[in-house]
């Protein structure tokens, strides 16, 4: 079998390139052999970026592709995460984990979202230096322990925030993490003071604690109660099975890890850019302002949601660096053409969301931030997909998109803020995902004098 055209240095080699720089990496491919090559690094990658490409792949999913679990996640979130199942497994455990997060579900956490944003935000003084993304963590941490446990303030929720914390910012960002993830080998426990031995440590404490509060919960038994977890203890697949410990303690743990760290870094991201260019924030200022001056009963969560030019910013941000920079792995089930390629069963593929986001054809001057391009074209979910797509598709698209905005008009609404300085910035790998490639530091000018949209109005 002839594989797609790709590098021909040594497979060591590609795979250190890969892990410390996969978006210049990507992009040197892409300019090089075009919309699809292959990778040599631990195994052969056959990575796309051409939307035909992308649709065929994504939308055959169990036909001519199989989407398998990533083992790359298995160290973070287990073996039973969505994340890390197949086949009926994952379909079963995303039918369980899907209700919470959309619909009035989802939307009855409004009232979380805005109050802990301006909790947090009221912290904040006037003329003091603050960095983005810690302060974008506090905020989604506290709003998925609130929303996932209804636990706010608790020494269990005080306890899981710091462990949390200190696993992702410590260990999940490093390029040594990135290699002890690619390379299973190097995953030994020599001690507690050893970087793998801290992260063990670390994680088996949070999962102590998942454990006590699963059974605390079951012990309860409170039908009233409409945290994520509850709502999952009290959830039945057809078979009218629910959900087991081991099953519950990894759903959660992805909850807590991907649900809290991803959408920080896109806040972090949307923040910069609307503050990067004074006429986009202006133009944001201005929409928010006309829902300030309505009416609290008019003013609801569906409204923040459904204002175009918020939508046009947040979809830029995501769009021009994406957290996710790759869909999740696809494997060809039977024989089949890919961009012109014959490949063989066997063959693993990625879709390369950051390169498919980068295109010229469909984002002309794809480097500069223009919000105004999700105003002018409806771009299609093979053009446009910054949560992946097809079956492992994120199940927390709509939270994530549902919380940044509320996070962002309650920010904005309330705050005057502006970049310390004007430097670019540009994305780097954190760990499986990417995010800034240096701390970005913002200052509180003032505090405007305009009706926000408050906790009870934005729970509408």
């Amino acid at each position: 079998m002839k594989l797609p055209n790709g590098p021909k240095t040594p497979s060591l080699v590609q795979t250190f390139q890969w892990i410390n720089s996969p978006m210049t990496y990507m992009e040197d491919c892409a300019e090089r052999y075009g919309d699809i090559f292959t990778l040599q690094l631990t195994e052969p990658v056959v990575m796309v970026s051409n939307p035909q490409a992308l649709q065929q792949m994504l939308t055959s999913d169990t036909k001519e592709f199989s989407a398998p679990g990533d083992p790359l996640f298995e160290s973070f979130v287990g073996k039973n995460s969505v994340i890390t199942v197949s086949g009926e497994v994952h379909r079963r455990q995303r039918q369980l984990l899907m209700p919470p997060f959309h619909g009035e579900r989802m939307r009855s956490y409004a009232q979380v979202i805005s109050k802990v944003t301006e909790e947090v935000i009221s912290q904040w003084q006037i003329g003091q230096n603050f960095d983005v993304h810690s302060a974008m963590q506090v905020i989604t941490m506290r709003v998925i322990m609130q929303a996932v446990f209804g636990l706010y303030d608790s020494p269990h929720a005080q306890e899981l925030e710091k462990l949390l914390t200190l696993m992702l910012n410590r260990g999940g960002s490093s390029p040594l993490r990135a290699l002890m993830l690619y390379f299973p080998v190097l995953q030994k426990d020599l001690g507690p003071l050893t970087p793998w031995g801290i992260f063990l440590r670390r994680r088996s404490r949070v999962y102590q604690l998942l454990h006590a509060e699963i059974q605390a919960r079951r012990e309860q038994a409170d039908s009233s109660r409409t945290d994520v977890l509850s709502l999952l203890i009290a959830a039945r697949d057809e078979a009218g099975q629910p959900m087991t410990d081991a099953e519950l303690s990894d759903e959660l743990m992805t909850l807590l890890t991907a649900g809290h760290e991803t959408t920080a870094t896109a806040l972090t991201w949307v923040l910069y850019w609307i503050h990067k260019f004074p006429q986009v924030r202006e133009k944001l200022l201005q929409e928010l302002d006309t829902i300030g001056d309505r009416s609290g009963s008019d003013t609801s969560s569906n409204t923040i949601l459904k204002l175009p030019y918020l939508n046009a910013v947040c979809n830029e941000s995501l769009r021009i660096y994406p957290v996710g920079m790759l869909t999740f792995p696809r494997v060809v089930q039977q024989p089949l053409t890919l961009c012109g390629y014959d490949l063989e069963p066997g063959t693993r593929v990625l879709g390369s969301i950051y390169l498919t986001h980068q295109r010229e054809d469909l984002y002309p001057q794809s480097k500069q931030f223009k919000p105004e391009r999700f105003l002018e074209k409806q771009f299609s979910p093979y053009e446009f997909l910054p949560f992946g797509g097809g079956a492992k598709r994120c199940i927390g698209d709509a939270f994530a998109q549902f919380e940044m905005k509320l996070v962002l008009a309650t920010i904005l609404s309330n705050l005057e803020l502006a970049l310390v300085d004007n430097f670019d910035v540009k994305p780097k790998r954190r760990g499986l995902v990417t995010g800034p490639n240096r701390p970005i530091q913002m200052v509180v000018k003032n505090r405007r004098q305009v009706v926000s949209p408050t906790p009870e109005a934005v729970s509408g």
